[in-house]
């Protein structure tokens, strides 16, 4: 097992405070709060750097803890143990290396929670110092503070690392003075590092406020006349840091900042030119500041007199002759401008580039709201509702502005900008390519066969999403809209598509946070669909059929885009963690496109004409009738039977897409339920499996369980709704069905082979009112145990159905249990896939990948073929016993059962094959899979009954 945390001065320390403290030469009185009063005024502010700079690490600790199934608090006790003179505060104070600290702390983790740890990561993770990033709320305070002339100082419970430089990931430079426990040999608490601190400011305890996360450290300094504010969330703390100091420390433009030394501009020559331009008479200094947007095109903020102003130029450097087009963002603004479109109103356009380096536009400075995360967290139903017709209203008005009026009729080409589009971006995916990516390849091929027949042209804005619009902060209409940097003339609908890109994403996702994992009913938040249909009506004009192609491709143009940076990140100084992430998000978007790609086939051939389909009885398979060859897809048509009855009942569906919209979105919340809630707690279910309590059930199972489809629950419930007396269902259907109770099927012996039941030797007679049962079972379903029944008498109301019709109640039992089984052993196939496949991606042996191993590619080819033909083969079963009954679906199910658990066995070991030594172990699910994949091939009935009851029932059926 790895730590995967980061170690600094933080909560961390709270471990040991207990410990260290009763060690301390001097005693607490409790905090004493300073305040400047009459002249007495603060002087500089102190910073801690863990949980107050930089993410506190003790959540990251839990975290992992909880994550590697290590017991609760281990890391915190090793870090305490042995007080100040423990491993910790020797590392600390400098008295012990890295490597010392932790074999030490390997050792004392191992001990607390009897299990071998390996640190090997740990030390990873402190000489990465991607993992943590200052707080920009903390930045923008210290910026604020120095230019105040106030001074800073940082003092850190601080290590040495292997390079022996000390961990410090933040920049020196925001510090006057800088004091770090590594290189003074005394650590916080003790209050001679404080007085070090004070005494290298040159300032006296009460010129001085801490900024600190841990109690003892904060009780310490305040001891000496420090006032002290507790951090427990930086931006509170800034609030409070505020109050006391009496200046601000945000800046009052939003989503701006210092300017950065790489993208410093001459102030002098530009206030002459704004001088100049405005006709600004009065004196005062130019304030520039920088926003954190525009980051293609460097934009500024500008105060000159009573003047607000944005700046937008050209980077420096060489550029492609195309890009970076300020002369076209000021055109479009002014034209739009007079249109009625809310832009900024434009200044000017400067193409000297003696003034500020390159050329510019000037326009005005709007005040308002832009919103970051599309779930808009904060603000009412109503408001969200508000939001987002405001958004589709004015999207709406940019598309209907009549391009002769304004004079852009040259503004872009006239006609296939799809077409146009579509080539460029797999130009720029190629051009950039660093491996094959499945879903790019078919996208690639499939989009310039399904181009729309009909393209309006209109001005498109190319990049309009939520956080390029700016709101009024009452009305929440759109005040303007920014960044036009790749407006042009087009097809209005890529911009639909593209301002819904974020109702397909998830909220975690690292560029931008999506909705596709939010209940937008109840933020009030209309869908991608209701959002197109909300564009159609206030456009006037009719829906469009091909919707999908139109998100496909916006997908496919975002991964092209994300490919290119993660080439960049490839040949330029990212870390290897962040060119991964590209790479993954890649593929990622690809998929999504891919996903669209599909529906949008499923579209095209739901509309071919008709054809009349074969009709067979229902228990063969139909012949296949093949989707256009444009579509690269199968479907698969059944036909089980001519009657109107069963007709009416539909066709089979084989994919989401076919399914009813209630349906999908349950389908939808189950993916994402077993991704984020099933999966990640499989191995805490290993774990209760091999315990002493795993005659019980657990009680992470029960917190999960909202399907309650355990077998053999589902069987029994269908006994007891088929032939269950009212009495028998509410004692018995009910609490089972509510989850508060479970069953049990008893058929196995120990003596006779049971697959046989004309062997069973258990023995059932009537007496008294009572039936008097004596036999041995085991493997019974729902606990596996083995089980004496002595004597065991049982109510004669209890009996279902009646006597000697057990045979008849099996039968009828079977079906849907045998589709259950099935159904769990494709998904265990499913994942055995996925688990080979990013097996593959990441094993080199003989000198290249796994995944260029031909065994592997051949083992991966037959898997998908395999688990495709049994899920189909499944699923017409299914379909068979819906539209025609248990019994006429008897040869369908027996086939099931003779494909389905032998295919998942194959499959799941060439998973275990590829995973080598580690398939067998707990690690992984594979050997719990196999052994469940096995077992059912006799839980099923052995292979051979099956075999022998489908060769009878074809020769039955005759030619």
């Amino acid at each position: 097992m790895c730590i995967r945390w980061l170690l600094g001065s933080s909560q961390l320390q709270r471990a040991w405070r207990a410990a260290s403290l009763k060690h301390l030469p001097y005693g607490h009185q409790g905090t004493r709060r300073w305040r400047h009063s009459g002249g007495s005024t603060y002087r500089a502010v102190i910073f801690d750097m863990g949980g107050v700079l930089i993410p506190s690490p003790g959540k990251m600790a839990a975290e992992w803890e909880v994550r590697n199934h290590i017991p609760s608090g281990t890391v915190l006790k090793a870090l305490s143990s042995g007080g100040e003179n423990g491993p910790w505060m020797k590392f600390m104070r400098a008295e012990i290396t890295i490597e010392d600290f932790l074999q030490e702390f390997r050792k004392l983790c191992s001990e607390i929670s009897k299990t071998d740890m390996s640190v090997d990561f740990f030390s990873f993770l402190l000489t990465n110092e991607q993992v943590v990033k200052q707080f920009p709320v903390m930045t923008e305070a210290i910026t604020q503070i120095r230019a105040k002339g106030l001074q800073t100082a940082l003092l850190s419970n601080n290590f040495f690392l292997p390079n022996g430089k000390s961990f410090l990931p933040l920049d020196r430079k925001q510090f006057d003075v800088v004091v770090e426990s590594c290189l003074e040999g005394i650590c916080k608490p003790d209050p001679r590092i404080y007085k070090l601190c004070l005494e290298r400011l040159g300032r006296k305890p009460s010129e001085c406020i801490l900024l600190e996360d841990l109690g003892p450290n904060l009780k310490a300094a305040a001891s000496l006349g420090i006032h002290t504010i507790k951090v427990n969330d930086p931006e509170t703390a800034v609030k409070e840091l505020k109050t006391l100091l009496g200046f601000t420390l945000r800046t009052v433009v939003p989503n701006t900042r210092p300017v950065r030394k790489t993208m410093e501009i001459p102030k002098d020559s530009l206030e002459k030119y704004l001088r100049d331009l405005l006709g600004i008479q009065t004196t005062g200094p130019l304030e520039l500041l920088q926003f954190d947007h525009g980051q293609s095109n460097p934009t500024y903020y500008i105060k000159l007199a009573n003047q607000q102003m944005v700046l937008r130029k050209k980077p420096p450097g060489t550029l492609l002759p195309s890009a970076h087009a300020v002369e076209r963002e000021f055109r479009i603004m002014k034209a739009l401008k007079n249109a009625g479109v809310p832009v900024p109103k434009v200044l000017d356009l400067c193409e000297d580039s003696r003034i500020v380096g390159t050329p510019f536009y000037v326009m005005e400075y709007c005040s308002g709201l832009t919103y970051k995360d599309p779930s808009l967290p904060g603000l009412e139903p109503s408001q969200r509702q508000a939001i987002y017709t405001a958004m589709n209203r004015v999207l709406c008005k940019i598309h209907s502005v009549d391009l002769k009026a304004t004079g852009l009729e040259d503004y872009g080409k006239h006609g296939d900008y799809i077409t146009r589009q579509v080539q460029t971006w797999i130009k720029q995916y190629r051009a950039t390519e660093t491996s094959t990516i499945p879903a790019m390849e078919r996208l690639i091929e499939w989009l310039p066969l399904h181009l729309p027949s009909q393209q309006r042209t209109t001005v498109v804005h190319g990049d309009f999403r939520l956080d390029n619009l700016l709101f009024h902060p009452e009305t929440n209409e759109v005040l303007a809209v920014l960044d036009w940097e790749l407006s042009t003339l087009g097809d209005p609908l890529a911009d639909v598509a593209y301002s819904c890109l974020a109702h397909y994403l998830p909220s975690s996702f690292p560029i931008q946070p999506g909705l596709g994992d939010c209940d937008l009913t109840k933020l009030g938040i209309p869908t991608a669909e209701e959002y197109f249909r909300m564009y159609c009506l206030h456009m006037g004009i009719p829906p469009t059929e091909n919707w999908n192609f139109y998100m496909a491709f916006s997908f496919f143009r975002i991964a092209a885009i994300l490919q290119g940076v993660y080439k960049r990140s490839l040949t330029g100084q990212a870390s290897s963690a962040t060119a991964e992430q590209s790479g993954k998000l890649t593929e990622f978007m690809s998929n999504l496109a891919w996903d669209f790609a599909v529906k949008e086939g499923f579209r095209v051939f739901k509309e071919m004409p008709p054809t009349k389909p074969l009709t067979r009885s229902h228990h063969t398979w139909a012949r296949p009738q093949f989707l256009p060859r444009t579509l690269g897809r199968r479907s698969y048509v059944t036909s089980t039977d001519s009657s109107p009855a069963h007709a009416s009942k539909g066709a089979l569906v084989f994919s989401p897409e076919g399914l009813s919209p209630p349906v999908r979105e349950v389908y939808q919340r189950l993916k994402q339920f077993i991704e984020r809630h099933v999966y990640p707690a499989e191995p805490e279910l290993q774990s209760h499996q091999a315990s002493a309590e795993r005659w019980t059930p657990s009680p992470l199972v029960e917190d999960l369980k909202i399907f309650n489809c355990s077998a053999p629950d589902t069987g029994n419930m269908e006994v007891l709704v088929r032939y269950g007396t009212e009495e028998q269902k509410a004692r018995w259907l009910t609490p089972l069905l509510e989850g508060k109770a479970r069953s049990c099927f008893a058929m196995t012996e120990p003596q006779v082979a049971s697959s046989d039941a004309t062997n069973i030797e258990s023995s059932i007679r009537e007496e008294d009112g009572f039936y008097v049962i004596n036999g041995h079972k085991w493997w019974i379903s729902g606990g596996h145990g083995e089980v004496l029944f002595e004597k065991v008498r049982v109510p004669k109301e209890n009996m279902v159905l009646g006597p000697g019709r057990g045979f008849e109640i099996a039968q009828g039992r079977l079906g849907p249990g045998r589709i259950h089984h099935c159904m769990r052993l494709i998904g265990c196939s499913e994942r055995a896939l996925a688990l080979m496949k990013a097996r593959a991606k990441s094993r080199v042996a003989f000198g290249k990948p796994l995944v260029e191993q031909g065994t592997i590619l051949a083992d991966i080819a037959q898997s998908r073929v395999e688990i495709e033909q049994a899920r189909l083969l499944v699923l017409k079963a299914a379909h068979v016993m819906d539209v025609a009954g248990n019994k006429a679906a008897a040869l369908d199910i027996a086939m099931i059962k003779m494909v389905a658990p032998s295919m998942a066995s194959r499959v799941i070991d060439r998973a275990i094959q590829a995973f080598g030594a580690a398939g067998l172990s707990n690690d992984f699910p594979l050997a719990q899979f196999f052994a469940g994949a096995r077992a059912l091939r006799f839980a099923d009935g052995p292979d051979e009954v099956h075999r022998a009851a489908v060769a009878k029932m074809e020769l039955k059926h005759g030619l």
